[in-house]
């Protein structure tokens, strides 16, 4: 168990942020976790990882994001804002200053005795920094960036639905209700993990990032100085049994019951709503226009299956009434079968 003892001031500064690089980061742990084959969602895209790796000589330097556990923090830095991009982050990773490492080492190694392939970032740390950073971005562009655009519609909705809990319930809540193996019984924060550690957190403030890649792992951080970081297993990894260079759709408009019945747009969209999104979100998830998804909505918010609400600045579409969602369920997830 990992217990974090969190005081008011750092409860009431609770944030949320997404994290490119900690996506990384953690789609290396998924590839380590299961090295012959990763289970579903994650089975389509690790293969194609494991490919990349393989092949693409110039992502090796990413495996060292995992070759040291635990590791220090500079390796993957927390965002500093909340939806920084991956160029943001390696920018930030290539100009991690001396006195960070210098400070950050001996908490994991004796710094006279450091492993080698943690060496160079002591005596040549710009050119290490940048070997790392090149080796991410070759990893991200060829691995992750086909599924990005899904990835990042589903964290999008992810932190609003949580931000909004937030200003609707406070941390309390939210915490409360964050993942099955987070307990939060005031003032202590549990991660349930083999690992035993127990920190406390005054005056900072706790980060929670959602990751699509945390496949239900938890990662605490707690190097910076004013934060302590948390991330969870975020709602959307379907995206990746979808997504990417190699997809194709499970049905075809003849044996697709649903979109025989609405329509294949139309049925596209309904099943994307079975989780309330906006139209940017749907539109790319389903890899179509916004003007096309727009179109679709307009048609089923007029036949009543389909209902709107702002938050905030944006507007969640979701499915209406509960018949829709049944509806799709029981007819849209499995075409009829040849002899029906």
């Amino acid at each position: 168990m990992i217990r974090i003892e969190l005081d008011e001031p750092t409860l009431a500064r609770t944030r949320i942020a997404t994290s490119p690089l900690w996506e990384v980061l953690t789609s290396l742990f998924v590839l380590q976790r299961h090295p012959k084959e990763a289970p579903w969602p994650y089975t389509a895209w690790a293969r194609h990882a494991r490919r990349v790796l393989d092949e693409v000589p110039a992502t090796g330097p990413a495996r060292l994001l995992t070759v040291g556990l635990p590791a220090p923090d500079f390796l993957s830095p927390l965002p500093t804002s909340a939806a920084p991009t991956l160029a943001d982050q390696l920018a930030e990773l290539r100009a991690t200053p001396a006195e960070v490492i210098a400070e950050q080492i001996p908490r994991y190694y004796d710094p006279d005795d450091l492993p080698g392939w943690l060496g160079p970032f002591v005596t040549d740390r710009r050119a290490a920094l940048d070997r790392l950073a090149d080796g991410i971005e070759a990893y991200w562009d060829a691995a992750i960036a086909p599924w990005w655009p899904a990835m990042r519609a589903a964290l999008d909705e992810e932190v609003l639905h949580r931000a909004r809990a937030l200003a609707a319930h406070g941390p309390d809540a939210l915490l409360a209700d964050l993942h099955e193996r987070v307990r939060w019984e005031k003032p202590v924060l549990t991660l349930v993990k083999p690992s035993e550690q127990q920190f406390t957190a005054v005056d900072q403030r706790l980060l929670l990032i959602p990751l699509i890649f945390s496949q239900g792992a938890l990662i605490c951080a707690t190097d910076h100085p004013k934060i302590i970081a948390v991330s969870y297993q975020a709602r959307g990894a379907v995206v990746l049994a979808e997504g990417g260079p190699s997809s194709a759709p499970r049905t075809t408009p003849a044996t697709d019951r649903l979109a025989v019945l609405v329509g294949r747009g139309r049925a596209q969209v309904l099943r994307a709503l079975t989780r309330p999104a906006t139209t940017a979100g749907l539109a790319a998830t389903l890899g179509l226009a916004p003007s096309t998804v727009s179109e679709q909505l307009s048609a089923l918010l007029t036949a009543g299956v389909v209902h709107r609400r702002r938050v905030g600045r944006r507007v969640l579409y979701g499915l209406e009434p509960a018949g829709v969602v049944a509806l799709v369920q029981l007819i849209g997830d499995e075409p009829a079968s040849a002899s029906a």
